[in-house]
């Protein structure tokens, strides 16, 4: 098993830092791996060495002085003593940030051995802040490549280094699993690591730095089995819970929904309601995400899952982020429910008093069979009679703690869970960080909308913008124009929301234009989304409170101003507010030069595909796993080392040798969960 922590006494700053670092246990600190190698293990001459290189050099100091001239800086002349007195075998180190204890330690007669950029400066050859060490000339040059550890500015690597080898030395790196189960050719956890942290002299710096080496291989191979295996055991633990079995009958309010539904239901979602039906007939706890692209139709499967559930006699809460969308909710499940006797509650933060009261009795005393909100409805004082189905909305945006709440057992009977997002999840994170969920996917749009056009403009041509929304309003057409920010003094290069609401207000003379944000008190955001949902709105000024919910068919038109700053997950959602009608729609990003690659990249893929699945494949190259997760592993990220681009052969060996472990040695399988995880695998159940 791991080694414990060791007993604290006081600790001192560094120590401190290690903590704040999660490097708290040895294995902790033997799996705390380098970003790079520097290779200290050779000195060069300076006659052979070139401007541009990185190179160590070793000398005597002759000279030390502090030069005002400008910039206060220390300046030390080396020479390297490998032939004569000439620039080519003498060195100047600058340096603009120093002490005093450096200046007397660095005096004339010192030896010196230093690393760093030889640059060609106006008075010969130089390295401005290189690393410095005195020396004499016994010292011994290191026989491994030294690591360059992640840290932090109350950390020095060098305190980093004696603790990593010192932990390294001490942390209990036993094979837990049996050799002939692991990839071929992939070495001992300890040889590993011990490669890693030391690298000998000659090993291949490009296979390390690009984690290709089999030593990079074992490691991202256990901890994509750790995170497997933490999977799989919260699902085992699921299985232990009991939770209302919730049997649909013909006839049962489920038919009825469906039969007072203008519309009929698209195959997929007929799939998916078929696949959480099958969930709440259990007596397991259902654990499912419904993912779906923007406008796929998830809230009315939501409403059909409900119903299910209410027809068996349980109640049914749907938590929502944002109290814009939470409305959005309520307001059709109202529609659609209220007409076949199921009596509904609002539970938000803006509700207060006598208002919150009635509601919270007719929650807790089951009148109200379906509970709509925001986190509102998991604070204190908010007590079901009887729920038996949670679903939340855009789960990624609520921390564990939140999801948790809505999942507490009742007379040790625990909810039914249904999560829904509409951020497509790729594959590959699918995977790995949902393998505990079932997922299910609705991947056709309901018939009848039309795509949207996506054009990409630069901010000096918002003339032309101006003119194409005076057209569309000139038409009978409605417009979104979104902006970052609300007041100019968060920040004064972006153009706020209020600014561009006086701007066009001035610009379309005779159309009313709205302006909606988050700091609004919440009836003033009901009641300018009112105005807007009816059409007596134009052009709705908003900032991002609007990313998620908000239907209005006769939207054609989403400007979004400094499109760069925002995600592309975000820009997707945000562009799904237009198009949800017959009307032909487009969306225009307005971007401010010069554009990062990042910002290239995302503004290119919205102009590029309008669908979310391959929107959320490019996401995942862009920028990494994070935010598709959101606070489920409570800011850390789960994966440090493997990527899940690059590593498809070791996740799927990873995934196929979990269940065997769990099978055939559970304690081995909880020993690697524990060394590699600790308490975070805890972030990995809700």
């Amino acid at each position: 098993m791991p080694a414990a922590p060791t007993p604290a006494t006081a600790k001192s700053g560094p120590a401190r830092a290690l903590e704040k670092l999660g490097l708290q246990r040895d294995i902790d600190l033997a799996l705390h791996l380098p970003l790079r190698w520097e290779d200290e293990t050779r000195l060069v001459p300076l006659a052979q060495a070139r401007a541009g290189e990185t190179v160590q050099v070793q000398g005597v100091v002759r000279e030390t002085r502090i030069e005002s001239r400008g910039r206060r800086q220390l300046i030390v002349q080396l020479q390297d003593g490998q032939g004569g007195q000439d620039g080519r075998h003498t060195l100047v180190l600058r340096f603009l940030h120093f002490y005093a204890t450096q200046q007397k330690a660095w005096a004339p007669g010192a030896l010196l051995r230093v690393r760093g950029e030889l640059r060609d400066g106006f008075f010969g050859r130089e390295m401005v802040h290189p690393t410095v060490r005195v020396v004499t000339d016994d010292t011994p040059l290191p026989q491994a490549l030294t690591p360059v550890y992640p840290a932090s500015a109350q950390l020095p690597q060098a305190y980093l280094r004696k603790a990593v080898t010192s932990g390294l030395r001490r942390a209990d790196l036993g094979e837990l699993l049996p050799p002939a189960w692991l990839p071929k050719g992939l070495p001992a956890l300890r040889e590993a690591l011990q490669f890693l942290h030391q690298p000998p002299v000659g090993a291949p710096l490009a296979a390390l730095e690009q984690r290709q080496h089999p030593a990079w291989q074992r490691i991202k191979f256990d901890e994509l089995l750790a995170q497997q295996l933490s999977q799989a055991m919260a699902r085992a633990e699921r299985a232990h819970l009991r939770a209302p079995v919730m049997q649909a009958v013909d006839g049962g309010l489920p038919q009825r929904l469906r039969q007072a539904l203008p519309w009929a239901l698209t195959p997929a979602q007929d799939r998916v309601v078929a696949e959480i039906v099958a969930d709440l007939g259990r007596d397991q706890p259902m654990h499912r995400l419904l993912q779906g692209d923007v406008g796929a139709g998830k809230t009315v499967v939501a409403a059909l899952a409900a119903a299910t559930a209410i027809d068996a006699g349980w109640q049914c809460a749907l938590m929502a982020p944002t109290e814009l969308l939470a409305e959005q909710h309520f307001r059709k499940l109202v529609q659609w429910l209220e007409p076949l006797g199921i009596v509904t509650a609002w539970l938000t933060g803006s509700r207060r008093g006598k208002a919150r009261r009635e509601q919270l009795a007719a929650v807790a005393e089951g009148r109200a069979m379906l509970i709509v909100g925001t986190q509102a409805m998991i604070q204190d004082g908010v007590a079901f009679a009887k729920l038996g189905l949670a679903i939340v909305d855009e789960q990624h945006r609520f921390g564990v703690a939140q999801r948790l709440a809505l999942r507490q057992a009742q007379g040790g009977i625990e909810p039914h869970l249904l999560m829904m997002t509409a951020t497509p999840i790729p594959r590959t994170l699918a995977m790995t960080y949902y393998a505990d969920l079932d997922v299910s996917t609705i991947d056709e749009l309901p018939p009848g909308r039309t795509p949207i056009v996506t054009k990409v403009f630069a901010d000096n041509r918002r003339p032309e913008v101006v003119a194409r929304i005076r057209d569309e309003v000139a038409a009978g057409k409605q417009v979104y124009w979104v902006c970052p920010l609300v007041e100019e003094s968060e920040s004064v290069d972006l153009k706020n929301a209020t600014d561009t609401h006086a701007e066009l207000a001035a610009a379309l003379p005779g159309a009313t234009v709205g302006l909606l944000h988050g700091r609004m008190a919440a009836a003033d955001k009901a009641a300018t989304m009112a105005e807007f949902s009816a059409g007596r709105t134009a052009v709705l000024v908003a900032t991002t409170v609007i990313e998620v919910g908000v239907d209005v068919p006769n939207a054609s038109l989403m400007v979004i101003e400094h499109a760069e700053r925002f995600g592309l997950a975000q820009l997707h959602q945000l562009r799904g507010r237009v198009g949800r009608g017959a009307v032909a729609s487009a969306c225009v990003l307005i971007y401010t030069a010069p554009l990062a690659d990042t910002g290239k990249a995302r503004l290119r893929a919205m102009a590029e595909t309008t669908d979310g699945f391959e929107i959320a494949r490019r996401d995942l190259d862009i920028r990494g796993p994070g935010e598709f997760l959101g606070a489920r592993q409570s800011g850390d990220a789960l994966l440090r080392f493997a990527d899940l681009a690059e590593d498809d052969a070791l996740l799927q060996a990873a995934r196929a040798l979990a269940p065997r472990l769990l099978q055939e040695q559970p304690d081995a399988a909880r020993a690697h969960v524990a060394r590699w995880l600790g308490a975070r695998s805890e972030f990995l159940k809700a």
